[in-house]
């Protein structure tokens, strides 16, 4: 490195801790935080090698924009794409008690609870879940790259023998509607988890209530490299 010059890679440094910086912004959305903390780490690292490797502005340069990919992706960007969908999602939803969220993993995700999904031992659709799914299976269909998992559970009460087919009949039917409404099958991954994973204690009623859900994943494929 030439250090007689340090100016390039000052102003490249500076310039990197700026975009880290922006992360932390209390008006910036998640999509522009979570974006702006891999961008800002990735620029970072890729200034400090491209100054190393070529020594010019010019290899600083590149070598900020490459790491600023390299960071974001590692960071798994939320695209605008995905925060669209849940937009609607949760426009959709509105006071019918269905949560809409982005996981830690990047993939939104439409938490179901039991009193609109599905009745006591049963797999057959309530109507109330109908226009949930149908809202899904829209933003699916105009999407043909996203890949969709559903994860059906119950509660405590029964037997695992009862509780785990049936959490799985559950998101199979699901897994149906949405497929009748023109989405591929082979998109849309199934999987039945009984009462093994409780979001609440099973030893009152409405906590019951909380763990019968079906929860629907929507992600992007992953990126060869």
């Amino acid at each position: 490195m030439n250090l007689r010059s340090p100016r390039p890679l000052a102003a490249i440094v500076a310039a990197s801790v700026g975009l880290a910086g922006l992360s932390g912004c209390a008006n910036m959305s998640d999509e522009q935080r979570h974006t702006a903390t891999g961008a800002g780490a990735g620029a970072l690292a890729g200034a400090a090698l491209g100054a190393i490797i070529g020594d010019s502005k010019k290899s600083a340069a590149t070598g900020a924009a490459i790491g600023a990919v390299a960071g974001a992706v590692g960071g798994n960007i939320w695209s605008k794409k995905m925060e669209e969908k849940k937009r609607a999602m949760e426009q959709a939803t509105q006071g019918t008690g269905v949560e809409v969220t982005r996981t830690q993993d990047n993939q939104l995700k439409v938490n179901v609870p039991s009193d609109i999904s599905f009745d006591t031992g049963r797999a057959d659709i309530r109507p109330e879940l109908r226009s949930v799914l149908d809202q899904f299976a829209s933003g699916l269909s105009s999407d043909p790259s996203t890949i969709v998992r559903i994860v059906g559970h119950t509660d405590a009460t029964g037997s695992d023998a009862i509780n785990d087919p049936l959490s799985l009949r559950r998101a199979e039917s699901v897994r149906t509607y949405i497929a009748d409404r023109g989405i591929s099958s082979s998109r849309i991954e199934t999987a039945g988890r009984g009462s093994h994973e409780p979001i609440a204690s099973n030893e009152t009623a409405d906590g019951r209530a909380r763990n019968r859900r079906v929860e629907i994943f929507l992600r992007e494929p992953e990126k060869k490299s």
